[in-house]
């Protein structure tokens, strides 16, 4: 039985999309939007992780998800629009999408960048992203509250040296985020942010700092409300804007027991 009365779960029968499902944050954005009463649909190179959060979200009494499995570094727009006309049938719409999902090489100088690693992090962080936004609008004019949600990166604002492929592709996706923010904004319901959930312990970070002081490190749990705001009805007008997670935000008026993760 659900852990949350009807009334305490402010997305309810909101259907949202989320890239990099089955691990970290995206993990535990997915469960903590399921928590919050939206269909999430589960997407992620790999079922076995995909299926566990499924089973989580069902344990907690969520509602049901659906799984999509999705290579984002051999995405094409075939592919997405085969997997966005199957949510159209399915749901009949899409209020939500989190690009979750990103790839990093490690840290290396620019003139050492393997030319193939540039060539996939600009695939995953940028192209696949793009391909898959583009494909979803149809889909998303038909919500009438429809959010998109970048995941972005301090070293996508300002350049910091090393981070290669990584960090220009971050500097370019908040370049998307800004302009498809211009060209929805006054016709459409949709709306457009990005979110820097900060210093976090998962599988990217681990590979910047191969040894991390994990004294004080945000787990992923902790900064899923942010996200939750941004893709619900309480950033509605919200549009063009870049949040950082771990500081305070408009999402805080939203921290009742019901949204804390657990």
């Amino acid at each position: 039985m659900p852990d949350h009365p009807a009334d305490a779960r402010p997305l309810k029968d909101r259907i949202i999309l989320v890239t990099g499902a089955g691990r970290g944050i995206g993990a535990a954005v997915s469960r903590q939007l399921a928590r919050s009463g939206a269909t999430v649909v589960l997407s992620g190179p790999r079922v076995s992780e995909l299926e566990v959060v499924y089973d989580d979200i069902l344990a907690a009494g969520g509602p049901t998800p659906a799984i999509a499995p999705i290579n984002l570094e051999s995405l094409h727009w075939d592919e997405a629009q085969t997997l966005v006309d199957t949510m159209g049938d399915e749901f009949g719409r899409l209020d939500g999408v989190l690009h979750n999902a990103a790839h990093l090489h490690g840290l290396t100088p620019l003139a050492n960048f393997p030319l193939a690693e540039w060539y996939k992090t600009l695939q995953i962080n940028l192209n696949a992203p793009f391909v898959l936004t583009m494909c979803c609008l149809p889909v998303l004019r038909q919500s009438s509250d429809a959010s998109i949600v970048f995941t972005s990166d301090q070293v996508g604002l300002q350049a910091k040296a090393y981070y290669g492929a990584y960090g220009v592709s971050k500097f370019a996706l908040q370049g998307l985020m800004q302009t498809l923010a211009e060209e929805t904004r006054d016709n459409t319901n949709i709306r457009v942010n990005s979110i820097d959930p900060g210093p976090v312990d998962t599988e990217l970070y681990r590979r910047i700092f191969p040894e991390p002081d994990l004294n004080g490190l945000a787990q992923p749990s902790d900064i899923a409300l942010p996200y939750v705001y941004l893709l619900g009805p309480a950033s509605r007008g919200i549009t063009g804007q870049h949040f950082r997670a771990q500081e305070d935000g408009p999402w805080q008026s939203q921290a009742g027991d019901e949204l804390k993760a657990p």
